[in-house]
C-alpha cells in the first residue's frame, strides 16, 4: 500500500518538500528556514507556496 503526497518547493529557500496529503489553505512551516507557508493551489501532486507573514503579538512588556 502507498501513501499519496504531494511535493512542493520553499519560496524563500528553494528546499523540496514532500508533504502527506494536504489542502488548500491550509498552513506549514519548511523545515530549512522556518518560514510559515500557505498552500495556495494544488495540481498534479504539486503544491504552489506562499509565504504568509506573521505578525507576532505585542505583549507591552
Amino acid at each position: 500500500m502507498t501513501t499519496a503526497t504531494l511535493t512542493g518547493v520553499c519560496p524563500e529557500c528553494e528546499t523540496d518538500l514532500t508533504l502527506p496529503p494536504i489542502v488548500v489553505g491550509e498552513t506549514l512551516s519548511c523545515p530549512e528556514c522556518m518560514l510559515t507557508l500557505r498552500v495556495e493551489a494544488i495540481a498534479d501532486g504539486r503544491l504552489t507556496l506562499e509565504m504568509v507573514e506573521v505578525t507576532l503579538r505585542d505583549w507591552g512588556q
